[in-house]
């Protein structure tokens, strides 16, 4: 039965509004909640919403809009000086994750191209999860913060390389033009971010201050359009987002924006965990459940433990370095971006698709319930 889109949208928030009061009985992440009734009531279990294409259309706003908020949160000499920091930790792990997880691949006997997909997709941490987790605002937290979220854009902009070079693949060989845009871009786009917010941006701000409703609409604006000049660019929503709400970290409208805008992304947020959950087909269960197992058990122990002794080695204090790795210590939604692109370019078959999504959802279930049970968590949306 087609449902139109007000019932469908009446449907899921209906049902993550249930799925969320168990959820917070039991301490655990709301996003774990969206997931779980995605599962339940999407098309491969009691089919109460057979047709989620529509859903599909509008999903990825809530990310964009994350990704803008969180920009909003740091000021880029800070992040810059962090980055510089934690780089060799971020390309050390990934490194080591990548290897173990094409070693689990290979010995499950996925092909070479199924196994470097399966180890590609380890290597990265949920920016989402972990950070809606952490309770920003204390002073206390700010460093660990500051941490965990120069480790996730630095994954972020590797799984950007993957993404790129996966898509490559679909041509046999990057054209001199491909590679000349892939290398100008980022520098490009921060560029052009930069210029447009010293000479328009904070003079418009400037002179408008009070009219907080075109504050809101210049803000909204100037965070979609420089997400799809990173998408026109051959990044991606989420770092062109990202990168224009660090352009404007520093304006004194910045705190007025993310009030207003926190709705609207948790909103789209929840369509997106969803998703996650209502794509599940249980007719690869039997076919993945054993490396399924294998993968979250190796990682669920590795990610903390590697993250940790990288931390320590980076001369972080013990209780940094262990609330850190346990922070990070899940999969990624790049991890789904990365396997459904595979996909797309006929490098993996469906089992490696849903193989890689059980990993994912049960590492952000045991990755929440873990942080929820030893440190301060924001249960809620905010």
């Amino acid at each position: 039965m087609e449902h139109s889109v007000i019932f469908t949208v009446f449907i899921i928030f209906t049902g993550a509004a249930i799925f969320s009061t168990v959820a917070l009985y039991l301490r655990q992440s709301l996003l774990v909640a969206y997931m779980l009734f995605g599962v339940v009531f999407g098309p491969w279990g009691f089919k109460a919403l057979a047709d989620i294409d529509m859903v599909h259309r509008v999903d990825d706003i809530g990310i964009i809009f994350f990704m803008f908020l969180l920009g909003l949160h740091l000021q880029p000499q800070s992040l810059m000086h962090m980055i510089g920091k934690t780089a060799w930790i971020t390309l050390v792990s990934s490194v080591v994750f990548f290897v173990v997880g094409f070693l689990v691949g290979y010995w499950y006997d996925y092909s070479l191209a199924e196994s470097l997909i399966i180890g590609a997709c380890m290597m990265f941490s949920s920016t989402i999860v972990s950070l809606k987790l952490f309770p920003f605002g204390t002073s206390n937290n700010q460093h660990t913060g500051e941490i965990m979220i120069s480790v996730l854009l630095l994954q972020d902009l590797i799984a950007i390389l993957v993404l790129l070079g996966i898509n490559a693949t679909s041509h046999g060989k990057l054209s001199i033009s491909e590679i000349i845009i892939i290398v100008l871009a980022l520098p490009g786009i921060l560029l052009f971010v930069f210029l447009v917010e010293r000479f328009i941006l904070s003079k418009l701000f400037a002179k408008f201050t009070k009219t907080r409703e075109y504050m809101l609409l210049i803000a909204v604006s100037w965070c979609l359009g420089i997400a799809e000049l990173a998408k026109v660019a051959g990044l991606s929503y989420e770092i062109g987002a990202f990168i224009a709400g660090i352009a404007i970290a520093a304006s004194p409208i910045a705190c007025y924006i993310d009030e207003q805008l926190r709705p609207i992304r948790d909103f789209f947020l929840v369509l997106f965990f969803f998703i996650i959950g209502a794509s599940f087909n249980f007719q690869y269960f039997y076919i993945i459940l054993v490396p399924a197992l294998v993968l979250t058990t190796l990682f669920i122990i590795l990610k903390p433990v590697a993250f940790y002794f990288l931390l320590r080695h980076a001369n972080e204090t013990k209780n940094i370095a262990r609330e850190v790795s346990m922070r990070l210590g899940q999969l990624s939604e790049f991890s789904l971006l990365v396997v459904l692109l595979a996909y797309q370019n006929e490098l993996v078959s469906y089992s490696v698709i849903y193989l890689v999504q059980t990993v994912t959802m049960l590492m952000f279930i045991i990755s929440s319930y873990s942080v929820g049970a030893r440190y301060p968590v924001k249960i809620t949306v905010d």
